[in-house]
């Protein structure tokens, strides 16, 4: 009867709509290739459950103490464009001073941190079927790099502000301030200047990013991950 059945309803589909794409949606229907009848609606529930499990997991781990500072990865180091001042001054003897501020723009990562959660969930919402086909089947970071792609502009005028905020109550700009002043009280030294708000911004930012993409990966790949019966239902096809 079954048998029967399908070719009729293929051709009725032929007849009535655009072969290729309503042919496609039948297979998915009866469980013949795609992801094993997952439907888009499906998948795109599981991607997006995973990007709102990553970033759970992402905002716990970055935003604690030392959740950037001791991460080799993501830590916030010394500008590059500064490094001739860090130079400067740690030659004469302000090396603990350094030190003080490299930690301190840490810190300030660190308490903006979990803000980043419900930004990163607004944005999820905004994901498309489109969207989900072109990125379900991709590498392993590519959900991660799709977000980070539509929405870092967006993060980082909303993040600022906040950012900015933990900068003034750690102390980062009156440090930074502090260095500067004392590296240019130093005979014949270049003045520098620089956007130290803007650099802590991005940095926290592509930390966030950097580890959400981990948790990305091991939802992917790792079975323990899937933390949520939908996610093993999805990912584990």
């Amino acid at each position: 009867m079954i048998a029967r059945i399908i070719p009729i309803m293929i051709v009725v589909l032929l007849i009535s709509q655009p072969a290729s794409a309503q042919f496609d949606r039948l297979l998915k229907g009866i469980g013949v290739g795609g992801q094993k009848g997952l439907s888009d609606a499906k998948i795109g529930e599981g991607l997006k459950e995973a990007l709102k499990v990553g970033t759970e997991n992402t905002v716990t781990f970055t935003g604690k103490t030392d959740g950037f500072f001791l991460n080799q990865a993501i830590k916030i180091l010394m500008p590059e464009k500064l490094r001739t001042l860090e130079k400067g001054l740690r030659t004469v003897g302000y090396g603990p001073q350094v030190d003080e501020f490299v930690l301190s723009m840490n810190r300030s990562a660190e308490k903006a941190a979990p803000f980043a959660k419900q930004i990163f969930w607004d944005a999820i919402g905004e994901m498309t079927f489109e969207d989900v086909r072109k990125i379900f089947s991709g590498h392993e970071t590519a959900v991660t790099e799709y977000f980070q792609g539509k929405t870092t502009d967006k993060l980082t005028v909303v993040f600022k502000p906040i950012v900015d905020k933990t900068m003034n109550e750690v102390g980062v700009t009156r440090q930074y301030k502090e260095l500067v002043g004392r590296y240019e009280a130093i005979p014949f030294v270049k003045k520098e200047s620089f956007d130290i708000d803007q650099y802590v911004v991005s940095k926290a930012l592509n930390g966030l990013f950097h580890v959400l993409g981990g948790e990305e990966k091991k939802i992917r790949t790792n079975p323990a991950a899937r933390t949520t019966d939908l996610l093993k239902e999805v990912f584990g096809k």
